[in-house]
Parts: C-alpha cells; structure tokens; sequence
C-alpha cells in the first residue's frame, strides 16, 4: 500500500538533498550519551557518520498534527497550564499532508540509524495514526509491523461532544528485520488468574497446573519421536523434550499420570514468570507533568525492556521532557536525544541531574547544540 499526495518527495531526494547539521560539543568529553539541541532532520542526518545502523532502538512521541501550542506553566511549580503569559515550549503547527512530510524524512534517516536488530516504537493519536501506519508501511515494509499498541492516557473525561470520549492514543510498533530484538515481556498473574488457571494442588500446598509433554509435528528421525518408557508420542506429535530430559523430570516428581496413564508437565504458580503483555496498555500521563506531553516512566521502561539489552543505544529524537533518557540510563543503555525547543532540553538536563546516581552505571553526558552553516551562541 502507498499513500500519495501532493508535496511527497522520494526517498532519494531525501536522502541526499536534506541539509547536514553541524554539531559542536558544548560540555561533556566522550561521554556514552549525547543530549542535542536543534532541528533534528539535519542532526540525524550528521548522526549517520557515526551510529548509521547503530541504533538498537528508537522510540518517538513527535507532534501530533493537533494545530496548538503548548506552553511550560510559569506561576505554578511544574504545572502545566496554557496562558498566554506561560513559557512556550513548543508549537504544533503542521496539520494534514504537510505533517506527513514533516514526518516521514525523519523516519527514513531513522530507518537508516537503526541495527538489523533493531525496532521503533512511533506514539501518535488516534486522528492522524492510521495515515502513519501506511507511511511506516512504505518506509519500514509490512512484514515489519509489530503491533498496534493501545495506551489508555488518562481516566474518563465527561467533555460534551458529539463522539465517544477519547481516553487512548496508540503506539506502531516496527522492526528492521525478522530477527529483531525481543525480550518477551511478562505481566504478573492476579492471585484470581492464579486460582482460575492453577486449580490443582501438591502435597505442600503448591498451586500447579499440567500441560501435555508432547506437541504438533511428528518427528521420524531424533530422540523426540522415539518411545519414552515404552510410550510412543501420539501419531502427528512428538515429544516436547527429549526421553533422557523426561526422565529427569519423572525423577523430580514434575510429571503426573492420569487415570489413563497419559503423562503430562507439572507448571507451578510460584515459578510462572506471568503472563504475555498484550497490545493494550494502561499506562497514564503524569499528573503535574514537567513538560507538556510528558509520558509515564513505566512506560518506556517496558518498550527498553522488551526490544533492547544492557549497553544497547537507545535514540528519542524529540526527546521532549526527556523521559525516554532517564529510563535508558536506569536500565543501563547508552541514549542519544535530541530537541529544538530550549526548554525541552533544560528540563532534561534537569532531570538527568536529579536521578540519584546509584542508578546510573555511567550518568555522563555531552551537550550539543547545532546549527546549518550558522555561528553558534553556545552555553552549558
């Protein structure tokens, strides 16, 4: 599928004719993370000499095509409020297909940035979203679509319009290949789930549950299609495990026998990791934001911890209040983040400094700031 409209370039003029940033150091001396002010489209351009297909994961939050402007409160502490006397933080001004293309560039280099592992999580609205999809589609292929996450962002509002109320906003989830990163993620069982999906009980009182030990696909030749204690795996299935490692679980008293003499895997409730997330989540806004738009820190945690490792690179080009760089250093990534907007990158660094720093390995940063062929006014 491919969407097409008027001012939409090729990915070759792209590529080639945007402009590179240049980028000078203002504090910081090779620090793991980089924290850059300026238009990010020539920044990630200059970003390709050092980190093209470096970047294990990218997560963006970019404006959403709404027409407003938001404002950084100035008479309440950390509030956000939107008078016109408040500090502008930024302005969201491209709506329709001049979004589009505003957006679609910096995907491209993106897709450049990013590792054969690597994966990219776009968080965008509901009005806009199903354009983007068919945008990542073009730039990332199809096959390379994840999911579409549901994030709820905040409880009911009782707004009188002529709709639903709007309570979620959604989150594209692609990779850059097949063999992406993925840490399968893992979300606790209730203790109503555990009584539900564990109903039986061992002689200690543990909770447990049973699970054939064989599974779909016969097995001609290899271990796994050969009799177990004088059992052959129903015709069309083989053995989960191979006979010896059976054996050792019969040995452990982590095998039941039915009544048929059907043997079957004992799954404790104390050992379960939980259950697969799935593609709704429930991770709310703050409520006293530092920066407008600022996300749950739970939630980048997740996206990290799900599609990247330790000392992986983690890239949020509108990196905003700076959230998804507090969560890479807690979870031990290296970050590279980027902002226009002066008061983004204030909050950031502010944030950056508060962190206690027994939860960084490594809190050291460079600061840069970058402009196209102009003289630089730089400060620390």
């Amino acid at each position: 599928m491919y969407l097409q409209y008027a001012n939409k370039r090729s990915e070759e003029d792209i590529l080639v004719q945007t402009p590179k940033a240049i980028l000078k150091n203002v504090c910081g001396r090779s620090a793991r993370n980089k924290l850059i002010q300026g238009d990010n489209l020539p920044i990630l351009y200059a970003l390709m000499e050092e980190y093209q297909g470096k970047v294990d994961l990218v997560y963006i939050d970019p404006p959403f095509g709404t027409n407003g402007a938001f404002r950084i409160g100035m008479n309440r502490a950390n509030a956000i409020s939107y008078s016109r006397r408040d500090k502008l933080a930024y302005t969201d001004s491209l709506i329709g297909t001049a979004f589009l293309e505003f957006l679609r560039p910096r995907l491209i280099f993106l897709r450049e940035l990013l590792s054969e592992q690597g994966s990219i999580y776009l968080h965008i609205d509901y009005k806009i979203g199903h354009h983007v999809k068919i945008i990542m589609d073009e730039i990332f292929g199809s096959k390379n679509f994840r999911n579409d996450i549901t994030r709820v962002k905040c409880n009911p509002k009782n707004f009188q319009r002529k709709g639903y109320g709007n309570i979620k906003d959604m989150i594209l989830f692609y990779s850059k290949s097949k063999d992406m990163i993925w840490n399968d993620p893992k979300v606790p069982f209730t203790s109503e789930e555990i009584e539900r999906l564990f109903r039986k009980k061992d002689e200690h009182g543990r909770r447990y549950t049973t699970i054939p030990l064989h599974a779909p696909g016969e097995t001609l030749n290899g271990d796994t299609g050969k009799a177990w204690r004088g059992i052959k795996p129903p015709k069309g299935r083989h053995w989960r495990s191979a006979p010896s490692t059976l054996e050792a679980w019969e040995a452990q008293g982590l095998i039941e026998w039915s009544r048929s003499t059907t043997p079957r895997k004992k799954i404790f409730a104390d050992e379960s990791t939980g259950k697969r997330m799935q593609d709704i989540w429930e991770f709310k806004d703050p409520q006293y934001p530092l920066y407008p738009t600022q996300k749950n820190l739970d939630l980048l945690h997740t996206i990290i911890t799900a599609s990247s490792c330790e000392d992986d690179l983690v890239l949020d080009c509108f990196c905003g209040a700076g959230t998804t760089l507090v969560s890479a250093g807690i979870l031990n990534r290296r970050w590279l983040g980027i902002d226009r907007s002066k008061p983004a990158i204030d909050v950031t660094r502010k944030r950056l400094e508060k962190i206690p720093k027994d939860l960084f390995l490594s809190i050291e940063y460079e600061f840069w700031q970058s402009a196209n062929n102009q003289k630089l006014n730089l400060y620390a």
